[in-house]
């Protein structure tokens, strides 16, 4: 497989590798880009939770990303976990410095298990600097619920979120409706121009551990490759759901994702 375009991912480790820079890096590999990293947190964690939270300071994480940026510039940068005040300020320094447009933030707060990820006052942050930043912010329905101060409860009230979003400065919103209790996810994708709902059946499974991670970068693989949005959401989308429908069923807790659906292996490795 050649080599098609470059992602630049920030965000946090998970030991368990099912979420996390390791799903970022095994998704963007996956689809034919070439990842690289600037760790904001490491974790350590696996299927049923996380245990602890080591954040890394906030001048390394700048530093990775500038020195990265200065030799392989990236086509898109995604943006995961950031669990400070500090450190969103200082990932939005470096981002004014490296001038990437094609930014896709997936607003991490809450892990599978329940823990929270992210400080009020980083919370604020993030709506006030980082989300005018960005290209696409991809939030599932708590994390919007966190960012709006609102319930979401039907498809309605998540055009109503993704609507305040925007006002936030994000250019555009894929609001995604998997915490929804239905026999179909709908996503919503807004911008100020128009509104696009992806329709897809919902699988029965406990096996969704790094699914939002997973998504988000899928969508910023796409992207660097040249894909238009609503495509790239599109295609996201169905990788993510064929990684659910083929996962290794691992762990006792929320298990991984096969990340891997989407390559065929040559006969002659076989």
């Amino acid at each position: 497989m050649k080599i098609k375009s470059k992602v630049l991912i920030i965000a946090g480790s998970d030991s368990s590798g099912g979420a996390g820079i390791q799903a970022d890096i095994k998704t963007v590999t996956a689809l034919g880009g070439y990842a690289m990293t600037a760790i904001t947190a490491v974790t350590a964690q696996n299927t049923k939770g996380v245990k602890t939270v080591i954040p890394i300071k906030p001048k390394e994480i700048k530093k990775q990303i500038l020195y990265t940026c200065k030799d392989i510039k990236p086509d898109t940068i995604k943006i995961g976990m950031l669990h400070s005040t500090q450190v969103i300020n200082s990932v939005v320094k470096a981002l004014n410095k490296i001038k990437i447009t094609k930014i896709v933030l997936d607003p991490v707060m809450v892990a599978k298990g329940g823990t929270r990820l992210v400080s009020q006052s980083a919370i604020m942050t993030l709506k006030n600097f980082l989300i005018k930043k960005t290209y696409l912010i991809t939030p599932n329905i708590p994390e919007a619920e966190v960012l709006t101060n609102m319930k979401i409860k039907n498809l309605r009230d998540m055009i109503y979120a993704a609507k305040i979003l925007l006002n936030f400065g994000a250019k555009n919103v894929l609001l995604k409706g998997g915490h929804k209790k239905s026999k179909y996810i709908e996503d919503i994708l807004l911008n100020k121009k128009e509104i696009k709902i992806f329709k897809n059946k919902k699988i029965k499974t406990r096996n969704t551990h790094g699914t939002g991670c997973t998504l988000s970068s899928s969508i910023a693989t796409f992207l660097s490759c040249g894909k238009p949005l609503k495509k790239s959401c599109e295609l996201g989308i169905k990788y993510v759901n064929q990684a659910i429908g083929s996962n290794p069923n691992y762990g006792k807790g929320h298990g991984p994702i096969n990340h891997l659906n989407s390559i065929i292996i040559k006969k002659k490795f076989k």
